[in-house]
């Protein structure tokens, strides 16, 4: 049984690391970002410098709780200390003290985490606290639209009102889509009552967004009282669907309702009068698509409105693309200003968007694709996962990304970093952190309560220059308006995913950004690639012209 340690001598976390040897250090760090910190300088592998990072990249907490970080750690301990934390962990009876820490199992936030943390003086990082999210709430009826969304809004009404009932909003990321569409919304539920409408996205941050702009909308056009639903992630859904309101779905949650039984969504599809589908590009896809029939195609025809900033889901794939338009009917609303060729011109002409410096970071080395990479790329559409695997471990393309990272946070306080794979991120915020650069790394497998500080850190008022070097996360439902220079060094035939990423430094002044923004992409020579937001823009306008 687990013993409390409250009453007994607590061993300095600080202390124990300072007997780790390189061997633990190299382990501790990670060896390719030793490897390249040993080519940059052999003062930065220092067993004073390395175990200086070590602590900087993560907390004790984090070392402590994670298998192999703690594995290593707690070999340190002197054999008197070894043995009092068995005893206080319950393994006393193990004769090899060292052996039973090594093979134990901590689960986070259970009796055991709480004494082998309180033995080193510690207790357990709690996630910030945020005040309870509701699943159902009641929003009592300040926000308008910029000039040109009001343009798109109506259009937009137009073309739901008409067959097919079926049209996509096609704004540039910082242009202001989704405010744009909950302005529609709001339109139509003051023009009929009751009226209820059900909003798809992929990811929570997504649909939290959602439910925070449309409460915010509302609460100004809004005529009277409707009811708001979350319908994602730890929120179920309670009684019937409401009748006149807003439910904001998960996608994954609402294809594993229709796949448990057609009755769910069913009583959606017999009472929505709009439904409406963010990052659209998504909608043919078989799960997504499922899902959409099912709500618009039950009985009767139900206008969808998709929202996209890159309307395809390719950029070199015409059939993929067409499929989409004509999922949609071809029916389209772009952004279009009169007097602008570009929407983009007129956006950052009046500061909805940051004037943005795009520059290519070429690098010439890597492998050349072979005959099995190209079949690969032709069949997926994206860069196999091997040669990016290889890529990340490059030194010298590594090298090139951190030199010119230590070069743009001299002119910009907040530099955010795409990398290639998890390793990758890790690897480029330790050397950063080594060379002086206050910099972090978060990827998907980062625990939610780190994640979230990290991020906090990084959209803080704190004038010293960050850099958040990411894999998997925040290329959407990510503001950080302080963000204002972006480099790209994930290859990717995606030209949404590389417009989701390119917007995360572009928003302007008056949008709560910055007047000026700088992205650098890595261009991988031997390797397919572009680097234009207007080419992002004005990539697929030839699929969607309505065929004759």
């Amino acid at each position: 049984m687990v013993t409390s340690a409250i009453d007994c001598l607590t061993v300095n976390f600080e202390e124990l690391i300072s007997r780790a040897a390189e061997p633990a250090l190299h382990k501790l760090v990670g060896r390719p970002g030793v490897r390249l910190l040993a080519r940059l300088s052999p003062d930065l592998t220092q067993p004073e410098k390395l175990r200086q990072i070590a602590l900087g990249l993560r907390s004790p907490q984090a070392m402590l709780l994670e298998p192999e970080s703690r594995e290593e750690l707690l070999f340190l301990l002197p054999q008197q200390d070894a043995k009092r934390l068995t005893a206080e962990l319950g393994l006393d009876g193990a004769s090899d003290p060292y052996e039973a820490l090594a093979q134990m199992r901590v689960q986070r936030g259970s009796e055991r985490s709480k004494v082998l943390l309180g033995f080193f003086g510690l207790v357990e990082l709690e996630p910030e606290a945020r005040p309870p999210v509701v699943t159902m709430e009641q929003v009592v009826p300040q926000h308008g639209l910029f000039p040109h969304q009001r343009m798109a809004a109506t259009r937009v009404l137009g073309d739901l009102r008409e067959e097919p009932f079926r049209v996509l909003l096609h704004m540039p990321t910082g242009a202001g889509k989704t405010r744009t569409a909950m302005h529609v919304i709001a339109r139509m539920l003051n023009d009929q009552e009751p009226m209820l409408v059900i909003w798809l996205a992929h990811s929570e941050e997504l649909c939290e967004q959602a439910v925070e702009e449309f409460e915010a909308t509302w609460s100004s056009l809004g005529g009277r009282e409707v009811t708001v639903q979350r319908w994602w992630g730890s929120h179920d859904l309670q009684g019937e669907p409401p009748v006149d309101g807003l439910v904001v779905a998960g996608l994954k949650k609402a294809y594993s309702a229709g796949q448990r039984s057609v009755e769910v969504i069913g009583k959606f599809a017999g009472r929505a009068s709009l439904v409406v589908m963010d990052e659209a590009h998504q909608a043919v896809a078989p799960a997504y698509r499922h899902v959409l029939e099912m709500l618009t195609e039950s009985g009767r025809r139900t206008p969808l409105l998709g929202l996209s900033a890159t309307p395809g889901r390719t950029w070199d794939d015409l059939d993929a693309d067409a499929e989409l338009a004509d999922f949609f009917f071809r029916k389209s609303v772009p952004l279009q200003v009169p007097g602008y060729g570009s929407p983009i011109e007129y956006l950052v002409d009046e500061g909805y968007l940051a004037k943005t410096e795009f520059a290519s970071l070429n690098y010439t080395g890597g492998r050349t694709l072979s005959e099995r990479d190209l079949k690969e790329l032709a069949e997926t559409l994206e860069i196999p996962a091997a040669v990016i695997e290889e890529l990340a471990k490059d030194e010298q393309r590594n090298l090139a990304i951190v030199t010119r990272a230590e070069t743009m946070v001299r002119h910009h306080s907040r530099l955010l970093v795409f990398a290639a794979t998890m390793d990758h991120a890790t690897l480029l915020a330790t050397v950063l952190r080594a060379r002086g650069v206050e910099a972090r790394a978060v990827t998907g497998s980062t625990p939610a309560e780190e994640r979230a500080r990290i991020i906090e850190n990084f959209k803080s008022d704190d004038v010293e220059p960050q850099v958040l070097v990411n894999f998997g996360v925040l290329t959407t439902g990510f503001d950080a308006p302080r963000t204002s220079a972006v480099i790209i060094a994930r290859p990717t035939q995606s030209l949404v995913l590389y417009s989701q990423m390119v917007g995360r430094a572009i928003r302007g002044p008056r949008a709560g950004g910055n007047a000026e923004a700088q992205v650098v992409t890595v261009v991988d020579t031997s390797l397919p690639g572009f680097s234009s937001l207007v080419e992002a823009f004005h990539n697929w306008e030839d699929v969607w012209q309505p065929t004759p």
